[in-house]
This record gives C-alpha cells, sequence and structure tokens, in this order.
C-alpha cells in the first residue's frame, strides 16, 4: 500500500518561475504555498554556496541557507473553481497523450 503524505508548500526554480502569473496559478490549483527563491537559477547558487563554504564564507550550510530569500504565492482561488480547472487540465493533457499516441501509431 502507497502512502502519500500531502505537502504544505511547494518550493520551485528555473526561468519559467518568474511568470508571477504560472506561480500564482500553481498555487491555487494545488491549494498550497508556492515559493519561489529571489535566486531562480539554484544550480549555480548551489555551486557558489559549496565554494563559499570551501573557502570559509560561511561555517556551515545552515549560514548559507540563511542567506536565501523567497516569494510566497498564496492560494486565493477557492477550492471549487480550482478543482474545475484542474480536471480541465486533465482532460487536456489526456487528449495530448491521445493525440501523440495516434501519431506514432500512424492513425
Amino acid at each position: 500500500m502507497r502512502v502519500v503524505r500531502p505537502f504544505e508548500r511547494l518550493r520551485v526554480d528555473g526561468g519559467a518561475t518568474n511568470n508571477d502569473w504560472l506561480m500564482q496559478f500553481q498555487a491555487d490549483i494545488l491549494g498550497v504555498p508556492v515559493e519561489r527563491p529571489d535566486m531562480v537559477e539554484t544550480t549555480a547558487l548551489g555551486a557558489a554556496g559549496l565554494a563559499g563554504l570551501a573557502a570559509g564564507v560561511w561555517q556551515d550550510a545552515d549560514g548559507f541557507l540563511a542567506t536565501r530569500h523567497f516569494t510566497r504565492f498564496s492560494p486565493r482561488m477557492n477550492r471549487a473553481d480550482a478543482a474545475r480547472l484542474a480536471a480541465g487540465w486533465q482532460r487536456a493533457v489526456g487528449a495530448a497523450i491521445a493525440w501523440a499516441r495516434d501519431s506514432r501509431e500512424g492513425t
């Protein structure tokens, strides 16, 4: 039996997270806050953090992590509207999968 544990927030990174509308929409659909770091290119930030730790800029990982700041997008949409939009998304994904499958099979 698989146990699914609800999550309290979603932390995001990467270029698409610069879109405030998309981040708010994710928070609304998921019903949990979405947190975007001020520095969204976290791969580069992680490398810089490791270099800083090695060079003694920070004493430990907690010191480095304390320098990070997040923009928080809290859910604002009512759950009924969010469920309706999520169902539409699921239908769209199903249609895209069916289309891709049919295209591969030549039908």
